[in-house]
């Protein structure tokens, strides 16, 4: 087979002592150092993906475009999946929640594809930025509210602010009311935490907001889905929900958690906008690490390895990115040319509010606070020891404690990019500590019910 590209020179054959495991402390620690060593072995190498379950890992930026461009050779259906087939795959393994097959867009080919991501890319266009950039403020103001008041003037961001504003931003955008947007939460916050019988949490939650759509229709996602003319069964609607939530919650925690991070270090250029943090965050710890699982339709040749028909290949965004042949002349490519949304006809059809999102939220975060500082230097932060993402376990923070106005009240303007945030003395001060003792006592409920009640100034 002619390739696109040079792979000539690459030695071929696995580590001396067996696959390199995508797991653990010895990765999560050092992934770069993991990716240095597979690139010895040409653009391809054997890795465990989880314990007994062996994958392809794709690490040249030039093979990973190729393979996700080319779909007719590469397919993502993963009942395709040899190993999985034949009962090799641990029945409890964590690679089967992110590689298992579900009726939706991304493991879907061909025109059962181009039909499912068709709703989904025409429902997100019916979404106004003006919105999504309100709702991330809203989402902001108040979970900074929440810890902001706090006398010791720390917060640790990641648990505090990252995971949970992206949930409420989506809780807002897919219509959710109080009570179903608080499931829809412990739900999807479960399947991450691997909590027991979140899946069932999510699924019910998510079959009675279809249901109450169904009844009530609304100008939001759920919706616009329903209605969409690829005509959506409703068990359609469900799958692309879930892809939506999943597939937007842990990549932004960490784009949020990161960009933040590396904003507010010592070696951030002063001056350089928010916008730029969040563009290194994507092209140098992509969001999403190793994933996209490939099934080959045929034997493929691919420097000394052969991909074998039926046997996972996946895409290491995080490794391609930072591909030594690419970044010695990455200057000279667009900013966008990373591969952390993906490529082809399976790229992420939400790049756009994602990174509208993950810059609004670290604007919000310095405008509100605007003494923030880390507690710990970026270089000393620790990542999550997981192959999917590329996420900061902690992020600690330190900050003068204030409060944030209820959402009734009038808020300052989206400074332009690159405008600098205001200093403390620009901004409205209010007397230290937790709420007034005189205060209306706290709504019940989860997170999103005591953030609507928030936003209605209950």
């Amino acid at each position: 087979m002619q390739q696109p590209f040079d792979m000539s020179g690459a030695p071929a054959g696995c580590p001396a002592h067996g696959n390199v495991p995508l797991y653990g402390s010895d990765f999560g620690s050092d992934p770069e150092n993991t990716y240095a060593q597979l690139r010895t072995l040409g653009p391809s190498a054997p890795v465990d993906i989880a314990p007994d379950v062996e994958v392809e890992l794709v690490t040249s930026y030039d093979a990973s475009l190729y393979i996700l461009q080319n779909p007719t050779l590469f397919v993502r259906d993963s009942r395709r999946w040899n190993d999985l087939n034949a009962g090799k795959v641990p029945a409890d393994s964590a690679a089967l929640p992110m590689m298992g097959y579900r009726p939706n867009a991304l493991f879907s080919d061909g025109a059962a594809h181009a039909r499912l991501r068709q709703a989904v890319t025409d429902s997100l266009a019916t979404v106004d930025q003006g919105r999504i950039v309100r709702l991330t403020q809203q989402s902001a103001d108040y979970l900074i509210s929440q810890f902001s008041s706090e006398a010791l003037g720390q917060a640790e961001l990641m648990s505090a602010y990252a995971q949970p504003l992206p949930l409420l931003v989506f809780g807002e955008l897919f219509g959710c009311p109080p009570e179903l947007g608080d499931r829809v939460i412990a739900g999807i916050t479960g399947i991450f935490q691997g909590t027991p019988g979140a899946d069932e949490t999510l699924g019910g939650a998510l079959t009675e907001l279809i249901a109450l759509k169904r009844r009530q229709p609304g100008e939001d996602l759920t919706t616009q889905l329903m209605v969409h003319s690829s005509r959506l069964t409703d068990e359609e609607v469900l799958h692309q929900l879930v892809t939506l939530l999943s597939g937007g919650t842990a990549p932004l925690t960490a784009s949020i958690g990161t960009s933040a991070a590396l904003y507010l270090s010592d070696d951030w250029p002063s001056g350089l906008p928010i916008e730029d943090a969040v563009v290194k965050t994507l092209w140098n710890y992509a969001p999403i690490a190793n994933y996209a699982a490939h099934y080959p339709t045929r034997d493929v040749e691919l420097g000394d390895r052969t991909l074998h028909t039926g046997d996972p290949v996946l895409i290491s965004f995080a490794a391609a990115n930072t591909d030594p042949k690419l970044t010695a002349h990455r200057e000279q490519l667009s900013s966008k040319a990373h591969l952390a949304f993906g490529a082809g006809p399976h790229a992420c059809p939400a790049k756009d509010p994602a990174f509208m999102i993950a810059a609004t939220a670290v604007e919000s975060l310095l405008n509100r606070l605007p003494d923030v500082e880390m507690r710990v230097p970026f270089k000393e932060l620790s990542w999550v020891p997981a192959p999917w993402s590329r996420q900061l376990v902690t992020v600690p923070i330190r900050y003068t404690p204030r409060a944030v106005p209820s959402a009734a009240r009038a808020r300052p303007a989206r400074p332009a990019a690159g405008q600098l945030a205001p200093s403390p003395a620009a901004m409205p001060q209010t007397a230290m500590g937790g709420r007034p003792s005189h205060a209306a006592p706290r709504p019940k409920g989860g997170m999103f019910s005591r953030f609507r009640a928030w936003v209605n100034g209950e």
